[in-house]
């Protein structure tokens, strides 16, 4: 079975052209490796991701909070290009983001706001091995909530480098 790496990221808001390139090659990263990208279905730097992906010919998957394409389209205003299946779950944004943690076997935070943060802390709570990406928005304080958190978790990685953050995070899915 193909490994699953999830890509969390600022929709909206703090996106610099340098972390969309990143995102991008994180992205095409993942899909050279032979893995299945999975986004929440969404704008921004994880969008940016499933570019990448595609570009190299990747397989991704969205897991959208809509209940339906009308819906994801419509009310959520959120992308259907880039993805090869979306799975509508109607649980909203926070029952989505569930879904989308459960459905990798690790996940890279880059940038990000809320969203993100809840994103890492269900990943960190399901023990998913995380990689941070930089140290741009939330994720320049995930550190920190770690330590005050004071809780045995899973593997987290800082890279700013995606190329290296990818190989790193596979060698511990490998492990």
């Amino acid at each position: 079975m193909k490994v699953t790496i999830g890509v969390s990221g600022s929709a909206e808001g703090n996106i610099t052209q340098e972390l969309e390139k990143k995102a991008f090659i994180i992205g095409q990263e993942i899909a050279k490796a032979g893995a299945i990208l999975v986004t929440g279905a969404t704008t921004g730097l994880s969008y940016q991701s499933a570019k990448g992906a595609k570009k190299e010919g990747g397989l991704v998957i969205g897991v959208s909070p809509a209940a339906n394409r009308k819906q994801h389209v419509e009310e959520y205003k959120k992308p259907t290009k880039e993805f090869d299946f979306i799975n509508f779950t109607g649980f909203g944004m926070k029952g989505r983001n569930v879904l989308f943690i459960r459905s990798c076997d690790a996940v890279i935070c880059i940038g990000g706001r809320i969203g993100t943060l809840n994103e890492f802390t269900i990943a960190h709570d399901e023990e998913r091995p995380i990689g941070i990406l930089g140290k741009e928005g939330i994720s320049q304080l995930i550190p920190q909530i770690i330590k005050t958190a004071n809780k045995k978790g899973p593997k987290v990685i800082y890279e700013s480098d995606p190329k290296k953050l990818i190989k790193k995070l596979l060698k511990i899915l490998r492990e």
